[in-house]
């Protein structure tokens, strides 16, 4: 008898691979179910940008997609550690109505993200860049706040 298993042709669906689970957890932490609440026959309803935040030892660093978001349409905002980014994303093109679509994955319209800062912030000196449709938001910490070594002290052994 031998330990080879044999799997049964049939039983496997032609071009179906089992998603790894890292890559299941991933997607599930990502998905946003009102991100796809859409009217009956319509595509996604509003602009969602990508966001990516950072932290070194002297600040934190957000980026954002923001492509076709013009600087005069973008607006960020303090109030105590709550940093709000909003803004809106409006189409380029005039729509006609005798024109035909055959496909309209773009999406426009308003957005809002807020990040909850941690005490300790230099709200003074924050930095916002937006170049090439990517968005650059710097805060840097203050420096009571960065973490530092504590060095032992060294007594005599008993």
């Amino acid at each position: 008898m031998s330990n080879i298993a044999v799997r049964n042709e049939k039983q496997v669906v032609p071009g179906f691979e089992f998603p790894e689970p890292v890559h299941m957890l991933r997607d599930l932490f990502r998905w946003n179910p009102f991100r796809e609440v859409t009217r009956f026959g319509e595509g996604p309803t509003g602009f969602v940008p990508a966001f990516e935040v950072r932290e070194s030892k002297d600040r934190f660093v957000l980026y954002a997609d923001l492509p076709g978001v013009k600087e005069a349409d973008l607006e960020i905002t303090l109030s105590g550690v709550r940093l709000l980014i909003s803004g809106t994303r409006k189409p380029h093109e005039v729509v006609e109505e005798n024109e035909t679509y055959y496909a309209v994955e773009r999406t426009y319209g308003a957005f809002q993200r807020s990040f909850s800062m941690p005490e300790g912030i230099d709200g003074e000196h924050i930095v916002a860049e937006l170049r090439d449709g990517v968005l650059t938001v710097v805060v840097p910490k203050l420096a009571e706040m960065k973490a530092r070594k504590i060095a032992l002290k060294t007594g005599p052994k008993s």
